[in-house]
């Protein structure tokens, strides 16, 4: 496959800079207990259970988040938590979707105001304060989960730990190791004609949160579960959808693709992987080996960097 030449809540701040040392792998991730806040933020952005499903999306898109913790207003204890993927499974056909097919009958608009507490995920796994990054390490690659919240001794939300935070570890240092050996090769991919629909519903059935699009063997970029976020976020799956969710699911894919593709080959030090989806933004790198896609890299990948690099 080849490249293509050319990409009203209320909102509680729980009070981080990612503190990196060192020029190997291991110094940077040093492991000593309760030292999680030597990369976990601690000012957090939560939204109360009450929160309405479209307030909840639009507090995401603002801060561009992937995921957000639900936790009461006033004491902050955790109650739940919504990642982009749950946003996918209501709109697009996955269990949290009989909100709006048999609640309200196929109503997007009146789905949405909904409170967030009807679709979000409350088995949360979460760390405590006191919590080593290698508790968290374990625990993530155990749940494959993106993000932990670290919880205070009074169960209140007090950090949040993320994939991303792992790939900053391991961006830039030579760790010895190619992408070759922590890709995904069964690679999954749409063509640009597939709706937002089908594809939503192959991220849920699959446990996807990105999927390539490919036409004609040319890689033409990659939708992600933020991008059907957004979709639903901006009003636009709202406006296609005033007469019915069937045509809001309708729309083309290629609608959601737009930013060049940043890529590169399986031959490259999984550091070098993580320098560049760091400096690029992005979560995820496409691999590409003499003109054909053979493989995924995540974020979460980098979990098993660290933990691999542990044993």
């Amino acid at each position: 496959m080849k490249r293509q030449q050319t990409t009203k809540p209320r909102i509680t701040m729980v009070g981080g800079a990612l503190d990196r040392g060192g020029d190997k792998l291991n110094a940077h991730a040093a492991i000593h207990h309760g030292d999680i806040f030597a990369i976990a933020t601690e000012r957090v952005v939560t939204v109360p259970p009450t929160t309405s499903i479209m307030s909840t999306v639009k507090t995401m898109l603002n801060h561009g988040f992937r995921r957000i913790p639900i936790a009461d207003a006033g004491t902050q204890q955790l109650r739940g938590s919504i990642v982009c993927r749950d946003i996918v499974d209501f709109l697009c056909g996955g269990p949290r979707h009989s909100l709006v097919t048999n609640r309200f009958d196929g109503n997007i608009l009146a789905a949405v105001n909904e409170e967030v507490r009807e679709i979000m995920e409350t088995d949360v796994a979460y760390r405590y304060t006191d919590s080593s990054i290698e508790d968290v390490l374990k625990l993530m690659k155990e749940k494959n989960v993106g993000y932990l919240p670290i919880l205070d001794k009074d169960e209140s939300v007090s950090g949040i730990v993320t994939e991303q935070d792992f790939m900053h570890l391991v961006a830039g240092i030579e760790v010895g190791a190619s992408i070759a050996e922590y890709m995904s090769t069964n690679v999954t991919t749409v063509e640009p004609d597939a709706t937002i629909g089908t594809t939503g519903k192959l991220m849920i059935d699959n446990g996807f949160r990105r999927i390539p699009v490919v036409k004609n063997d040319i890689l033409l970029g990659i939708v992600t579960a933020f991008d059907i976020l957004r979709f639903l976020g901006s009003g636009e799956a709202l406006t296609k959808g005033a007469t019915g969710i069937d045509d809001a699911l309708s729309v083309p894919v290629k609608t959601l693709v737009g930013r060049e593709v940043v890529w590169t080959t399986s031959d490259r030090d999984v550091g070098d992987a993580a320098e560049m989806m760091a400096e690029n933004g992005v979560g995820s790198l496409p691999i590409i080996d003499d003109g054909v896609l053979t493989g995924m890299l995540t974020e979460r990948d980098f979990v098993r960097v660290l933990t691999t690099s542990r044993q």
